[in-house]
Order: structure tokens, then C-alpha cells, then sequence
């Protein structure tokens, strides 16, 4: 079981081409928060990251920053630039005909791939959403990833037949190889994370359980002698990794699988309850009304209408 594949899957993150910033001279653009997660490449130049509270980040022409969906922060050609509210209207613009956005003064020595992700919100597991500070990977820390946005930013230098196609697909495989460049190489990074507890070998064992075989009876001492560690272990690793229990996990796992179900397929409740490990479907209503607030013949038709 890919458990990152997995997850992305079930958490919808698709990926989808924001803008594409070309600036030159002196230039600040401040984003607001956003559902979504952001990807920044730059593809040429050198830009820096500002974030609230945090110290400005340079990233250079190769290097790529991704922040959780709601982070406010500012791209500027200087690390005390002072920034400018997006122009929504420039913006759209650019959204709608897919022609560059330009900052700043001619001629542009910086461009800047605005990537974006966004997770269903039926979806609760924290992929994306519980990073607590920007993550960070440079150019010389791995060629494919280079290689990757050299396609991408090729692609959007000369749109053909199937280029947003072509776009949407790379700017996939962007997200799935920057997180393994990531966790190979910043293991000091975003504990209590869910990307950063893919560290952890028995936490990452154990998910890959859950995530292959939801439907299965699974508590902490099952979960515990499938990857080989006691029960203190294994709650005290997930504790440390996801500030949760593994049943809870289990459980929550347990829900986002049923909410896409009974959103997107017209599977019966009772089939649904057996498919995520539940006994009967009173045990899973129970479960459902708990953790979404309402039972899951409501939930389907609020969703529906």
C-alpha cells in the first residue's frame, strides 16, 4: 500500500496551475489566505518567501516552497520589499487566457510557478493542511525534481493540443516528488505533521494497514502485533507523530472513506458500514453522527441538494 498515494487520492489534492508571476526591479505581491495549498517553483531569478512571524526565505531559480492551505505570505524580489496587495483583476486575467503576470519593472530577471492543491473538504485526514511552517526543497537536492519543472515550465512556454492536460498531470507528479525529496531529506522538520510522520516506520506501517484494509476489525493491540512493536509502542508513536490515538485514526480514516461514498455513489448505508469496518449499520451510524454530526442518510441528501 502506497499510504501517500492513497491518502491523495482519497483527500482529492489535485493540483492545478495558479499563474505564472514574470518580475523584474523592485516587486512585492502579498497573497491572502486561501483554501488551497500553494506550490511555489521558480523556474528563473531568485525570490523571497514572507511569511507572518516567520524569517524571509530565498528561494532560488530550481527551488520550490510548499505552504498549508490557509498561510498568508508574500513573494518579493527582496527580503525587505514591501508588497502589494494581488491585483484580482490582473489575476483573473492571466486565470482566464493563461498569459503571464507581470510585477515589478521590464526586463524580468525572476519567474515564479504559482502551483495550487486543493483537498475535498468532506475530507478531515490532514495531508496538506497540518503543516506548521513552509516546506523547503532547493534545486540541488534533486535532479528529477529539476527536471520535472523544466518540463513544466517548457510545456507552458509553448501551449499546444492537450497542454492543460499535459499542465494539470505535471503539476501532480510536482507535489508527489517534492514531498519524497522532503522526507528524505529534512528529517528534522514538521513533526506532528501528517506529511512528517511518514518518518516514522511503525506510524507509516500501521497506516498502511489501515489504508489497505479499512473494513478490517482493527484496535491498537491488532494494529500493534501487524507491525511487529507493542501496544505502548505504537500508541506512543502516533502520539508523537499525529498527536492522536491509533483507533482514532483509525476512526477518523474510517470516515473520510465513507463521506466520498456516500457523496459520490449510491451504495447503500448498510454496504458502505461493512466496507469501512463497521459491524452493523447502527454501529456506523453511530459513528458517522459523532464525527460528522448527523446521520449518514441526512449527510447524502444535504450534499445532494
Amino acid at each position: 500500500m502506497d499510504v501517500l498515494a492513497e491518502a491523495l487520492r482519497v483527500s482529492g489534492a489535485r493540483g492545478a496551475l495558479g499563474v505564472v508571476l514574470k518580475a523584474g526591479g523592485t516587486w512585492g505581491l502579498w497573497l491572502e489566505s486561501s483554501p488551497a495549498a500553494a506550490l511555489h517553483v521558480v523556474s528563473r531569478g531568485t525570490a523571497w518567501l514572507h511569511v507572518p512571524g516567520g524569517r524571509p526565505l530565498e528561494v532560488q531559480a530550481g527551488d520550490a516552497v510548499l505552504l498549508a492551505p490557509g498561510t498568508a505570505h508574500g513573494i518579493a524580489g527582496g527580503s525587505s520589499t514591501t508588497m502589494s496587495p494581488c491585483d484580482r483583476k490582473a489575476t483573473d486575467q492571466a486565470l482566464t487566457d493563461g498569459s503571464a503576470l507581470h510585477l515589478g519593472s521590464t526586463p524580468a530577471r525572476t519567474e515564479v510557478l504559482v502551483l495550487r492543491y486543493e483537498q475535498d473538504p468532506e475530507v478531515s485526514t490532514p495531508v496538506l493542511t497540518s503543516l506548521v511552517r513552509p516546506m523547503h526543497v532547493t534545486s540541488r537536492e534533486n535532479a528529477q525534481l529539476r527536471k520535472t519543472v523544466e518540463l513544466l515550465t517548457a510545456e507552458l512556454a509553448q501551449p499546444q493540443i492537450g497542454t492543460t492536460a499535459a499542465v494539470n498531470s505535471i503539476v501532480d507528479l510536482l507535489l508527489i516528488q517534492f514531498v519524497r525529496v522532503w522526507l528524505a531529506r529534512h528529517p528534522e522538520e514538521q513533526p506532528g505533521s501528517w506529511l512528517g510522520a511518514m518518518r516514522d516506520p511503525v506510524v507509516r506501517d500501521a497506516l498502511a494497514c489501515v489504508h489497505a484494509r479499512p473494513e478490517d476489525p482493527w484496535t491498537t493491540e491488532s494494529l500493534a502485533a501487524a507491525t511487529a512493536v507493542s501496544r505502548t509502542t505504537l500508541s506512543r508513536h502516533f502520539r508523537s507523530a499525529l498527536g492522536q490515538t491509533p483507533g482514532a485514526y483509525v476512526t477518523q480514516w474510517r470516515m473520510d472513506l465513507a463521506s466520498v461514498r456516500l457523496r459520490d455513489t449510491d451504495e447503500p448505508v448498510e454496504s458502505i458500514s461493512g466496507a469501512v469496518g463497521y459491524a452493523s449499520p447502527h454501529a456506523f451510524s453511530r459513528a458517522f453522527r459523532r464525527a460528522r454530526g448527523m446521520p449518514p442518510g441526512e449527510y447524502r441528501s444535504r450534499l445532494r441538494k
